[in-house]
């Protein structure tokens, strides 16, 4: 199997601690590691609970419920390596949650799978890894990690062929944590996944696939948002809505709008319109038509470089402003030490401030990632 061959450029003798959420994915990359001859370990981390966040369904399911950790563990116990679940909650919360909570406080719509790969997913998960006397950290994500020695440097590639491709996700990952981490399923689709996963005749092989935020398994974030602003006695006040200079509404408060949103403004106009802008000092929601939304240029922060120590101004790039957006072409305006200023060539529509835009050079390698700051949509830049 050419999946295995892959894997034997890693030093085996160092035992390997997968991240194991009960899905097909991460099942996967378990099993082909220990077929593949490495001391596996496995581990499913307990990020948060129901009675926690709410929302829980009648039948608990996704990470972290009691089935994942079961169809975990029973994958372990088919495939006889051991499988431990650990609490992480405490810095979830803290790190994942809150940062989500205040970013919609401040206008802003985060992406908190970022967050949480940078912060838990490998931040905490490689001090259990220590703990355990193992070396390596493993996932189910699809990506591709590269050595390139003339750079001495690791690198990320994506596969844009790739629907499942996770490399946009990764951006935050250090040097120190892309030279410890394996990626079993890099040059793996997810049709090929879930052949395998029946092949290997495992629990989660027909398991479908999560598309919500973990933690808000009901899909509704305003229902999350004004559960955790209540317990925090946080109040939220409505205002205008803006539509060409002219008030023709209410908004339900800022934390529940975000550019690009057309369903549940409640106006009637006879024609659809978005959300623009949100100009959370003047507690306005400015409304617009679709070709205003589409986006000039548009700077980052919380810079982070992945296959390059910098970039140069002029430079072209390919870029992603979304997990499930098509990359298109760029150029980098300017860099500074906190901040990188992107110039479209092709538009791009709904910029989002708080989420990931991710720059790649044309072989798909991950050049640097960063938070959305500031965008340019028709001749104005707004800051959020």
């Amino acid at each position: 199997m050419k999946v295995i061959e892959q894997l034997n450029r890693y030093d085996k003798s160092k035992p390997v601690v997968v991240a194991m959420s009960g899905g097909v994915d991460s099942s996967v990359a378990a099993v082909l590691l220990k077929q593949a001859g490495f001391d596996v370990i496995g581990i499913t981390m307990k990020t948060w609970g129901f009675m926690e966040v709410g929302g829980a369904p009648k039948h608990e399911s996704g990470c972290c419920s009691l089935d994942a950790i079961f169809d975990a563990k029973s994958v372990a116990v088919q495939y006889n390596f051991p499988h431990f679940t650990i609490d992480f909650t405490e810095n979830f919360k803290k790190s994942v949650i809150e940062n989500f909570i205040d970013e919609y406080l401040h206008g802003r719509t985060p992406n908190p799978c970022v967050i949480c790969n940078r912060e838990v997913k490998w931040g905490d998960l490689i001090k259990e890894v220590e703990k355990f006397g193992a070396y390596y950290i493993a996932t189910g994500h699809y990506a591709e990690i590269i050595y390139d020695e003339k750079a001495e440097r690791y690198k990320i590639r994506s596969d844009f062929r790739n629907r499942k491709d996770q490399a946009y996700a990764l951006w935050g990952l250090t040097q120190e944590y892309l030279a410890r981490t394996i990626f079993p399923l890099s040059r793996l689709t997810k049709d090929e996944v879930r052949q395998l996963a029946k092949e290997f005749n495992i629990r989660p092989a027909n398991k479908p696939e999560s598309q919500e935020i973990c933690f808000v398994a009901d899909n509704d974030y305003g229902r999350f948002l004004r559960e955790k602003f209540q317990e925090r006695n946080i109040g939220i006040s409505k205002g205008d809505l803006i539509y060409h200079g002219k008030k023709i509404g209410e908004h339900e408060g800022i934390p529940f709008y975000t550019i690009g949103q057309r369903r549940g403004l409640n106006v009637a106009l006879g024609k659809p319109v978005y959300v623009k802008s949100i100009l959370i000092d003047k507690n306005i929601i400015e409304l617009g038509d679709a070709d205003e939304l589409l986006c000039k240029s548009f700077s980052i922060e919380k810079i982070n470089f992945v296959s390059v120590g910098k970039l140069s101004t002029e430079e072209e790039v390919l870029v992603k402003v979304r997990y499930l957006d098509t990359p298109t072409c760029g150029k980098v305006g300017s860099v500074s030490e906190n901040e990188i200023t992107v110039d479209l060539i092709d538009q791009k529509r709904a910029v989002t401030p708080g989420q990931s835009a991710v720059l790649y050079d044309i072989d798909g390698f991950v050049l640097v990632g960063g938070i959305i700051k500031r965008v340019l949509t028709d001749g104005r830049k707004t800051d959020q």
